[in-house]
């Protein structure tokens, strides 16, 4: 595991423009829309890791996927509000992620949650980065720094096993890099 990456994932050059308000419109949008993409696949994953889980992970895991049903609602009323299309075409670095969830899926238990854990944990890492109430994205910021979700990703930390698979955490973290800078990318 590379704490160069964890750094690079979780205080990255888009999250410093949202928490200082230079951020572009059109590029949270393109991240948010694109974004929303990656949580539809996210759930069908761990919809199916819950499927097959240990008992005791399984609390932790349904809470997960309830949570995410509810933030594609959340999303579902930003995008209104925001003037997005309804269903975007994914972009690569989103066509990226949703092929390593597809294969998470025929990895053993302990490697697809570690690969969970990870995500989970760049997303509040990140997010409590950027925070700033002078930031007009400030509303989205709050939505993901939330005290439920740090106890989420808790839970996740105690299924997950980061050592025994340092190459999947490595995997995990270049992705979040690359999914952050999609944002400034230009989508043609």
């Amino acid at each position: 595991m590379s704490d160069d990456l964890w750094a690079a994932a979780t205080h990255h050059p888009f999250l410093a423009a949202v928490r200082d308000g230079t951020l572009a419109t059109a590029s949270f949008d393109r991240w948010l829309a694109q974004d929303a993409l990656f949580v539809a696949d996210l759930l069908t994953f761990q919809a199916r890791l819950l499927a097959r889980a240990p008992r005791p992970a399984q609390e932790v895991l349904a809470g997960g996927c309830a949570a995410l049903v509810a933030e594609l609602d959340w999303f579902d009323g930003h995008a209104a509000q925001r003037g997005l299309a309804p269903d975007p075409d994914p972009l690569p670095t989103t066509l990226a992620y949703r092929e390593l969830l597809g294969r998470l899926d025929s990895e053993p238990f302990d490697a697809a949650v570690t690969g969970l854990w990870v995500i989970e944990r760049v997303y509040l890492l990140g997010w409590t980065s950027a925070r700033s109430s002078e930031s007009p994205y400030a509303e989205f910021i709050e939505h993901w720094t939330v005290p439920e979700f740090a106890g989420y990703v808790d839970g996740l930390a105690a299924l997950a096993q980061p050592q025994r698979y340092a190459g999947l955490v490595d995997e995990v973290l270049r992705l979040e890099v690359e999914f952050w800078n999609m944002a400034w990318q230009d989508p043609a």
